[in-house]
């Protein structure tokens, strides 16, 4: 480990990297740390390049399409609105410079997907959505080069358990695009393993998904029709849409978006299907939607009843094995909701209601952890959100409850004190007995129950070259957890240091430390015994240069340490070197990563995004010793013709298997080859 910090320093030195911040690279590598498994939501993306193609006018947008940009906080959402309403429609871009709260690196974030012009008028705009929208298609294949078990066995004519279909993943997406104002499209994947046009899949695909969804279309604000989102309040009671957690971003603690959200992503769980509609006249909006569809469950049957259950609902939407397609589709759930609200400009209450019905009875397993867990047919969700700006302070939150008797409520607070610095806060508190299908809340555990806690950010930019980011999190668990056979606590701690002495160059270094506990022994076993703290310990460093209009470097140094209370510590370390080609006015762009990896053991595994094809990222974890490496070309044929192109490969020194069970590969290297065509009509 010594020796690869002394070649680390090295490559420091006489390196630089690459273009700005993303906070959002680190908030999307926070979910799959805490979920253990990356997000297949790309309609975060997606969103941001439509409005990248048909810039969003600033003078005809609404506080609902506004919220489509994550970087934009509530302050200085209501800054916005509040300006315009002021001094009217914007003449030119120049002028974003003026709005409260509006800084430079929010503006630059802003640019590439904004305009200013005259509004369109309601008629004009309805005969245009029909006509001079954008078709799109995209294809794309993935294939892993080295053959996994679980296609080996296929020609074992004695195995019993093995992948039927073939290797590939393959997603095909068709859209029609009217600037977010109408859209409509079919989606449509396959998994690796999963069969194709034939055996259980003589239909094609595994997974299909089509939508309908309007946008402002008179006293109709939203109308959805097919698949889409149902996101509510601050995600107590359902939140469907991808939404973030606790990062260096600390001002980003508020959920916001639109209830409902079209879908045409390829997570086979998250989304409803059927119908819904939000009518808005005046300051009051009302929602309604009904969804009617099947999803995947571990199914069972009680010994003394004969009665079928259902113990957990499966959301990897994998259906390979025999055991994975009995499961397919396996239970009917029924969803009903409305909401109802008023909205001022500073002032929004809503009442919001989620109803859900199953065809099987919901029986959680019989350890002392799920005593609490929701058991039956019916869950029934209430709750009441709001919100309230009052110059540079906004105040809101959440209360809900659960089949009437079960409560969990979080109300937050965010503070511009002065220019050069931001606050924020959050509390909550939900009972052990809580639960929601859909909630997404911001919490330290995956679902909003059984915790309490305290959240308290801080941002500081003294001039525009310096900026310190930072936040503490205190939090309790009431009731026993996975893995956890006692009430416990918890304590999170990050603090990050930004350096921007000019436009080409920013260094960030940043430290983390997280104390939470896990059943534990002195031989290392995870049982029913002894609860005891862990702490993880993570400082990462990344410099970022462009060199030239076209070429942009970047560097990341990441060490973790994982401390238990008797083994030796487990420690792991990261370093990578980017390279970004974009020459001006040229249809083609490339990008590469070279990296290296060594952990003690999976415990102190380090997770880095890791950019890909349009629409696609990774977010693998890295443990064990070994390098990585890939590579992304982009060629454009044309304004409506597209390609991509990616080779990754994982090298790992002194292993000779890649991967355990049907996904093992008899190798020390697993490389992956992708393809994508956008064809636009």
């Amino acid at each position: 480990m010594k020796n690869i910090l002394i070649i680390f320093s090295f490559f420091f030195t006489v390196s630089a990297s690459a273009q700005e911040t993303q906070s959002t690279e680190q908030q999307i590598e926070n979910i799959t740390e805490v979920n253990e498994s990356e997000t297949e939501d790309d309609s975060y993306l997606q969103s941001l390049r439509q409005y990248q193609r048909n810039k969003l006018n600033l003078n005809s947008a609404t506080e609902a399409e506004l919220k489509e940009f994550p970087f934009l906080s509530p302050l200085q959402l209501a800054s916005f609105l509040n300006y315009r309403k002021l001094f009217g429609k914007f003449i030119n871009m120049y002028e974003l410079q003026a709005i409260p709260t509006w800084d430079y690196e929010l503006i630059q974030k802003m640019l590439p997907y904004i305009t200013v012009g005259p509004a369109m008028s309601l008629k004009e705009d309805v005969g245009a959505r029909f006509k001079d929208g954008e078709h799109s298609i995209l294809s794309r294949l993935t294939y892993v080069l080295e053959e996994a078990e679980g296609f080996k066995r296929r020609r074992d004519t004695a195995a019993t358990t093995y992948y039927p279909g073939s290797r590939e993943r393959v997603l095909l997406r068709y859209k029609y695009n009217y600037k977010n104002l109408l859209q409509y499209g079919i989606t449509a994947e396959k998994d690796p393993g999963e069969q194709w046009f034939k055996g259980t899949q003589k239909n094609g695909f595994d997974y299909y998904s089509a939508h309908l969804f309007i946008r402002n279309a008179g006293i109709i604000k939203n109308l959805a029709i097919g698949d889409f989102t149902v996101n509510m309040g601050q995600g107590l009671i359902q939140w469907q849409s991808l939404a973030f957690k606790k990062s260096v971003d600390v001002l980003n603690t508020k959920r916001q978006a639109a209830i409902l959200r079209p879908f045409n992503s390829t997570n086979e769980y998250f989304f409803n299907r059927g119908a819904g509609i939000t009518l808005e006249k005046d300051h009051f909006q009302v929602t309604g939607f009904a969804s009617f569809r099947k999803v995947s469950g571990n199914l069972a049957a009680d010994t003394l009843s004969s009665e079928d259950y259902f113990s957990s609902l499966i959301t990897s939407g994998l259906n390979r094995t025999a055991n994975e397609q009995a499961d397919k589709n396996a239970i009917q759930m029924n969803s009903y909701g409305a909401n109802i609200s008023y909205n001022n400009g500073a002032f929004h209450i809503g009442a919001n209601a989620v109803h859900f019905q199953f065809n099987l009875p919901f029986k959680r397993g019989s350890e002392p952890y799920n005593n609490f867990a929701f058991r039956g047919k019916q869950l029934t969700n209430t709750s009441i959100d709001w919100s309230y700006t009052w110059r540079n302070l906004h105040w809101f939150g959440e209360a809900a409850n659960h089949n009437s008797n079960n409560y969990a409520m979080m109300s937050g607070l965010l503070a511009s004190v002065d220019p050069k610095v931001d606050l924020s806060f959050v509390y909550r508190n939900m009972q052990k007995g809580y639960q929601s299908i859909f909630g997404n809340a911001f919490t330290e555990g995956t679902y909003p129950t059984n915790e309490s806690g305290l959240f308290a950010g801080i941002s500081i930019k003294p001039n525009s070259k310096w900026r310190l980011d930072g936040y503490m999190d205190f939090y309790r668990f009431p009731f026993l957890r996975y893995r956890v056979d006692a009430p416990s606590n918890g304590q999170d701690y990050l603090i990050q240091l930004t350096h921007r002495p000019n436009k080409q160059l920013e260094i960030y270094t940043r430290f983390r430390q997280e104390s939470k506990a896990l059943n534990y022994t002195e031989d290392g076993e995870l049982i029913t015994a002894q609860v005891e703290p862990i702490t993880r310990k993570n400082w990462r460093t990344q410099i970022q240069f462009k060199a030239t209009a076209s070429i942009t470097l970047r560097q990341r140094f990441d060490a973790m340490w994982y401390n238990v209370v008797g083994p030796q510590e487990s420690r792991g370390f990261l370093t990578f070197f980017d390279v970004f080609y974009k020459p001006m006015m040229k249809p083609f762009s490339a990008n590469m990563r070279l990296q290296y990896f060594e952990t003690d053991d999976y415990n102190s595994r380090i997770y880095a995004y890791e950019n890909d094809v349009l629409y696609g990222f990774s977010i693998p974890p890295f443990s064990d010793k070994g390098y990585r490496y890939y590579l992304n070309l982009n060629y454009d044929v044309s304004k409506k013709l597209s390609f991509w192109l990616r080779w990754a490969q994982f090298i790992y020194v002194g292993k000779s298997t890649v991967g355990s069970g049907l996904d093992e590969i008899s190798d020390n290297k697993r490389t992956e080859v992708k393809l994508q065509v956008i064809l636009r009509l």
